[in-house]
């Protein structure tokens, strides 16, 4: 088969290269996928360039999800899965990432994608919808309660945005500009605030003072500001990291009795995992979840397509798999 591949960390035009490489089988408990679509994210370029570097198991096919048709299946799984559309997530935390013909996963990394739910969409969620979930539901439900979403134009962002509103949250916004204002409100957000603007704090406040959930992008930035939003029902969930780490204001953090919590996706129980891919699957067949705005890459272009999402494009970087 035809694969993207890498056997050290590097740019991408470096080290990044398509090669001829043996089609995998699935073992038992496995499914093996005909990718249609492999969706970038930023946990995929920091791989590759070496910034979150993992063992290299002689070698990697990157890109984490994707969408396509189960064509072959494992000792005891489900032969009426063969012909399965699906979404895959977690597909390079092994060497068979989506950026390849076939990949081999879980049975239960292929998730079955919803009628009426287009590849493109099934390829945008794995990290960032179960990123988006577990920011929302760590700490319980979220129903009634109010949530702020720093970033509402990311991926990340977008998603949580909808599934807060999924589980009827009253949800606020910060965005930067007057386009990614327009993508965060149709998402569905209650309340976008450009957070450039002067009043963007007081306005908050009069939305929900205290928040009882805060899904953060730059802690570092935006620290002073959630805990002007915060009190003893607040969690503070920060989900990227940034070359500046905060200084904590331990007084103030007291102060406001607010909870902080951490989350990157790969230390999150398996179980959570399933959990959310199902959660995100209700959604899905609620209509509750939408495309963000797509820049589509050929194969050929994999150099490219990452390049792009280092570079911050807005929107979802896709591969389209031939």
């Amino acid at each position: 088969m035809k694969a993207a591949v890498y056997t050290r960390t590097g740019a991408a035009r470096d080290v990044l290269h398509l090669e001829d490489v043996d089609r995998p089988e699935p073992a038992a408990g496995e499914v093996r996928v005909r990718v249609c679509v492999s969706g970038v994210n930023p946990t995929d370029y920091k791989t590759r360039s070496g910034a979150t570097a993992r063992p290299i198991d002689g070698f990697q096919i990157p890109n984490q999800d994707g969408a396509g048709i189960v064509d072959a299946v494992g000792e005891s799984v489900d032969p009426a899965r063969v012909g399965q559309e699906v979404w895959i997530w977690f597909a390079a935390t092994r060497r068979w990432g989506t950026a390849a013909q076939w990949t081999v996963v879980p049975q239960e990394q292929a998730v079955p994608l919803p009628a009426g739910a287009s590849m493109d969409l099934g390829a945008s969620l794995g990290v960032p919808a179960m990123t988006a979930h577990r920011c929302l539901h760590a700490d319980g439900p979220i129903t009634g309660k109010s949530v702020l979403v720093a970033g509402g134009a990311g991926a990340v962002g977008h998603f949580a945005i909808e599934l807060a509103r999924h589980d009827r949250a009253r949800v606020a916004t910060t965005v930067s500009s007057t386009d990614k204002a327009r993508l965060a409100a149709a998402a569905g957000a209650d309340l976008v605030v450009n957070y450039r603007k002067d009043d963007a704090r007081e306005r908050l406040r009069r939305f929900a003072a205290p928040m009882d959930r805060i899904v953060e992008v730059n802690l570092a930035a935006n620290l002073e500001l959630d805990l002007s939003l915060s009190g003893a029902t607040t969690t503070i969930v920060t989900f990227a990291a940034t070359a500046e780490d905060p200084a904590l204001p331990v007084r103030a953090c007291m102060n406001a009795n607010v909870t902080l919590r951490f989350v990157l996706l790969y230390g999150v129980p398996k179980d959570e995992l399933t959990r959310a891919a199902d959660d995100i699957n209700r959604a899905i067949v609620a209509g509750a979840l939408t495309e963000l705005p797509v820049h589509r890459f050929s194969f050929d272009d994999i150099a490219a397509a990452h390049e792009a999402v280092e570079a911050g494009i807005v929107g979802k970087v896709l591969v389209d798999i031939e």
